[in-house]
């Protein structure tokens, strides 16, 4: 018996068009993570592979939107297949059904290490871009989240016995950037 094809699809941003990426395909249904890549733990994603049954086939743009690291896409792939769901790349033209030959595996391993080559290489890139930015003097980072007034009500907030979670969920900031403001030198 044939299954339903089910799209997966992900964009780094909020601000990104998610439609592009299976436009011309037609699936079921589509789960859509707007989040980095980076990051294993996406809720779209897990969505997904919960929902997925013996026979169905997933669609995914490229392995890029997937995964960026090889170690989670062959992770991914693998649970996948190991379930008899085929999983279909629609810009590499691979499809993988755990059935698959060596060549399909050297293919996977190697159209991988090409999206984690490029991410590193991305990276590489900004970072070069902010530090030839900050000799010129034009960058300054991100805006802060808080003003001058909003760090003193938090110092005073915390100074009387406030919990750091709690300051941070009421001000609208994570606890990690409390921790930074209280060792800024102000």
């Amino acid at each position: 018996m044939d299954g339903q094809r089910i799209g997966y699809i992900r964009v780094s941003s909020f601000d990104q068009n998610p439609d592009r990426q299976l436009e011309s395909i037609q699936v079921a249904r589509a789960f859509t993570d707007k989040a980095s890549g980076k990051d294993t733990q996406r809720p779209e994603l897990n969505r997904l592979l919960a929902f997925v049954r013996e026979g169905d086939t997933v669609v995914v743009h490229s392995m890029d939107r997937l995964a960026r690291n090889l170690d989670d896409l062959r992770r991914v792939v693998q649970g996948l297949t190991k379930r008899g769901v085929r999983i279909e790349f629609v810009k590499e033209h691979l499809t993988f059904t755990g059935e698959d030959s060596p060549m399909a595996n050297l293919m996977l391993s190697v159209m991988g290490a090409f999206a984690e080559f490029e991410r590193a290489l991305l990276k590489e890139r900004q970072r070069e871009g902010i530090h030839l930015a900050k000799q010129r003097g034009a960058y300054r980072g991100r805006k802060r989240s808080l003003n001058a007034e909003q760090i003193a009500e938090m110092k005073q907030l915390l100074a009387a016995g406030g919990q750091k979670a709690q300051v941070a969920r009421d001000m609208g900031i994570s606890r990690e950037t409390v921790y930074q403001y209280l060792r800024l030198k102000t």
